[in-house]
């Protein structure tokens, strides 16, 4: 019996099987897309409605598209651009033109010439794409210098709804510094105004009152008025790269974090994969669902957080774990990007479950929560005092929780978190309290490591021959934010207990 992949890793949500099917339908919802001289076009006197206009590109991306309500079509989304360079460089979203089997492009609102454009490099995580236009002299916008204060007159320009009609509207910025996870990418800065923004919209230029570019148009939210644009300084400091046709945080997909109806999240929803990227390398496919990266699941709050977090963490060219489910065949894929292999369909083990299938339990304070198999149905959640009046939170679950408890013959787990015990132990203290009395079981330690998996950070143990056969993980962590410590156990007996056990330590977590 082997280690599971995730030991070292975590992950805060996973859906399986019949979530997975019961939920797709109603989630997928994307905000704000689809829907000359060689000098730029800014002037002195300031915005000019038909120069900025003239440098605002509107694309058409057709291909084939997979979503969760109508499967697999072959559809046309639209979206909006600008024009950064005389010789035909223009930026748009990721989303706009990720897996266009064709992009046409018209300038200005003028459909009677229509121009088809490459796709140079491009970021699912920063929601950026450069496309170059055919040879010819443009005219293009420049970039905004200096800071960008709250405050700041600003002008959304683009086509929203797909109509050709150019509009530009007014507003400053409300925020220049906020956080930019939405549903579909993961940027560190983003600019929020007021300046509306609608589907089409995306990838348009949000500009100054001299017609300089502060910021890309990516994300709206209508009821509350929010608008986003990415940040000038997020787009410049990646853009060489993608002119030079390098992609950066990307493995090729047109990927949107999903939930189910009480916003759990279920994964990463591809809609459509870019020919020759790692991702089509690998046998991922247009609606595919991916759930897990390098043992840590995706999609946690429905963002592109996670998904993100692992290419950062581990670089887009790294061989990378991968699991999948592909609902129109209902299986489950696991393998690795950038491997020189392609996914394969595999058997989920249940750990005692039925099916696979499998829970979110919660202890009494509603402090823990943690995946276990449907079959762990006895479940003990009460709190308890220690003897230094330090208050615990615990959970406990198990097909037969008295067997667990008093025998090596049942699978289960136990997780205790305290907010009041942070400094009263160190992970080592708490690791040989958790593991005392393993060795007269029988119980041989065949793995220790440090343990850092970007929530928590401690130490693990892994142990074998309990009782005569049983394996036994052990962890124990302070959270990374540094207001609880955590000791979690997991009692495995068979080879099909390692997805529990792997479910386990990919999904607990504690809040106080």
């Amino acid at each position: 019996m082997s280690v599971p992949s995730s030991v070292r890793n975590r992950e805060a949500r996973v859906a399986r099987g019949a979530l997975v099917a019961s939920a797709l339908a109603s989630t997928f919802a994307l905000s704000a897309c689809f829907g000359g001289a060689p000098t730029p076009v800014a002037t002195e006197s300031g915005v000019g409605f038909d120069d900025v206009q003239s440098a605002t590109i509107q694309l058409e991306a057709v291909g084939t598209f997979v979503d969760p309500s109508y499967g697999g079509y072959e559809g046309a989304g639209r979206g909006s651009g600008f024009l950064i360079s005389p010789d035909g460089l223009a930026i748009t979203n990721n989303h706009v033109v990720v897996g266009a089997g064709t992009l046409e492009v018209w300038r200005g609102g003028d459909q009677s010439k229509t121009l088809n454009a490459q796709v140079l490099g491009s970021s699912e995580c920063l929601d950026i794409a450069v496309v170059q236009l055919p040879a010819g002299t443009y005219p293009y916008l420049d970039w905004h210098e200096g800071e960008i204060p709250a405050a700041t007159e600003v002008y959304s320009a683009g086509f929203p709804l797909g109509d050709p009609n150019f509009t530009l509207t007014k507003g400053i910025v409300s925020k220049s510094v906020s956080e930019g996870e939405t549903s579909w990418a993961s940027v560190d800065t983003v600019i929020e105004h007021d300046a509306r923004i609608r589907p089409g919209n995306s990838g348009g230029p949000l500009v100054d009152a001299d017609g300089r570019v502060v910021g890309v148009n990516y994300a709206g939210e209508s009821q509350f008025d929010y608008n986003y644009a990415i940040h000038r300084d997020e787009v410049l400091a990646v853009l060489d790269q993608l002119i030079e046709g390098e992609d950066v945080l990307s493995l090729g997909i047109n990927a949107q974090g999903v939930t189910d109806d009480e916003g759990n999240g279920l994964g990463i929803w591809v809609s459509s994969v870019a020919a020759g990227s790692a991702a089509d390398k690998a046998g991922v496919k247009p609606g595919d669902l991916v759930t897990r990266m390098q043992g840590v699941s995706m999609g946690v709050n429905g963002t592109l957080a996670e998904y993100c977090d692992v290419l950062r963490t581990h670089g887009q060219d790294a061989a990378l774990d991968i699991e999948l489910y592909r609902p129109d065949e209902g299986l489950y894929y696991r393998g690795q990007v950038n491997s020189g292999d392609t996914v394969e369909a595999v058997t989920v083990l249940g750990g005692g479950g039925t099916d696979g299938v499998y829970q979110w339990i919660q202890d009494d304070t509603a402090s823990i929560a943690v995946e276990v198999p449907a079959s762990w149905s006895q479940i003990d959640g009460a709190p308890y005092t220690d003897g230094a009046g330090n208050a615990w939170s615990s959970v406990e679950a198990s097909s037969d929780l008295n067997g667990y408890r008093t025998t090596w013959g049942t699978p289960g787990v136990s997780i205790v978190a305290s907010a009041d015990a942070v400094g009263d132990f160190t992970t080592q203290q708490l690791m040989d309290q958790s593991t005392a009395g393993l060795a007269d079981a029988g119980c041989s330690q065949i793995d220790s490591d440090e343990y850092d998996d970007g929530f928590h950070q401690g130490i693990y143990t892994y142990w074998t021959g309990c009782g005569g056969g049983a394996s036994y993980v052990v962890v124990t962590a302070n959270a990374t934010a540094g207001n609880y410590v955590v000791a979690v156990a997991v009692q495995a007996i068979s080879d099909s207990d390692l997805d529990a056990i792997d479910r386990v330590l990919g999904s607990f977590y504690a809040e106080f």
